[in-house]
């Protein structure tokens, strides 16, 4: 079967007026479904309008909450929205009205051409009401991508930087107070010294950025850790077969010296650090060079980033942005397309309606 072809004009939005996930949909279900790693979930409680028979929720209800699940477990494999093929649910148990519903989806078998999944919903009792195994032919759409900054979204580094930055520079006459290293945080070392120097030889700013990174990482061994939120994002991610990249202002050692320690290595397609690319950010040169690194385009990339540097460069690639206030203020942060206060905040499938 081939997909049907879906004629929509750039910058559409796709899921708004979704019948089951659409928020703009007045008279739609509004389901919220989240994903933890290995099942879909979703609660959800029928009202009087989504009756059948008096205070018994229609079929037609409960088959498109487990259509709804079904589908967004196929999303989460990292493949693009796909069309039902086939469908075979089974009633079990009526559903009340005003009753909380719980629904759960994963995929049970999937290759290339045909992605299959079992779907349950239940009453909060554990009551059955039905179950349906549904087969999927798998969208064609373009790979979604997760971009990754280092200090400040995965690990808790700021603190050593300061003191780092603060033994390198002390030496020159530089009083690099509070302000200007959350001014400067997330730019490359060369950038942040011409700035704070003014024009010097490259053989001496080179010799400040290379003990200013020495320093750093004697601070950081064995003190390196991760955000919360962090690892589980990343599993979920190489779970899905998402690809992920790291763009990082911080040189390859510094990389080095924290991801095998931290064991996060194997969970990165692709690494960009500082001296990959000419500009420090604001400039998207990294999250750009990331991209291309994962044969991805940028409008099907996410972004997390900590400072509005940071932002600013994920914006002027043209990616969307969820910043996380560990280093700055959300107010810092606006340019984002979304700001909070923990990665635990975030979802896959809300990462995936960004795309």
């Amino acid at each position: 079967m081939e997909l049907p072809g879906l004629d929509m004009a750039p910058g559409a939005r796709t899921l708004e007026y979704c019948f089951c996930c659409g928020e703009e949909n007045p008279i739609g279900l509004k389901l919220r479904p989240v994903y933890d790693g290995e099942k879909v979930i979703v609660r959800f409680t029928p009202k009087e309008q989504h009756q059948g028979w008096y205070n018994v929720t229609h079929g037609g209800i409960l088959y498109s909450i487990l259509d709804e699940i079904t589908a967004y477990a196929v999303l989460c494999t990292g493949l693009s929205f796909g069309v039902t093929a086939k469908s075979e649910i089974r009633f079990k148990h009526v559903a009340p009205t005003n009753a909380i519903l719980l629904a759960t989806a994963w995929v049970t078998k999937a290759t290339s051409r045909l992605v299959e999944t079992h779907g349950r919903l239940e009453l909060e009792n554990g009551t059955v009401v039905a179950e349906i195994d549904s087969a999927f032919f798998p969208g064609k759409g373009e790979p979604r991508a997760f971009l990754w900054d280092m200090d400040g979204v995965i690990i808790d580094s700021a603190e050593y930087h300061y003191q780092s930055w603060h033994e390198a520079l002390s030496p020159h006459g530089v009083d690099y107070t509070r302000e200007k290293f959350e001014y400067y945080f997330g730019q490359r070392n060369d950038y942040v010294i011409a700035q704070v120097l003014g024009p010097i030889p490259e053989t001496k700013i080179a010799a400040i950025s290379n003990e200013k990174g020495r320093r750093y990482r004697e601070l950081m061994n064995g003190e390196a850790t991760l955000f919360p939120g962090v690892l589980k994002l990343l599993q979920i991610k190489k779970s899905g077969h998402y690809p992920v990249a790291l763009g990082t202002s911080a040189p390859p050692e510094n990389y080095e010296a924290i991801a095998g320690p931290l064991g996060i290595s194997d969970y990165f397609d692709a690494i960009v650090c500082g001296p990959d690319v000419d500009e420090s950010k604001p400039s998207p040169q990294i999250y750009l060079k990331a991209a291309e690194k994962l044969g991805v385009k940028p409008d099907q990339c996410v972004v997390f980033e900590d400072s509005p540097h940071g932002v600013t460069a994920a914006k002027n690639a043209g990616m969307k942005c969820v910043a996380i206030t560990n280093t700055h203020s959300a107010e810092a942060l606006h340019a984002a397309d979304r700001v909070v206060s923990s990665l635990e905040q975030i979802d896959l499938i809300e990462l995936i309606r960004f795309i």
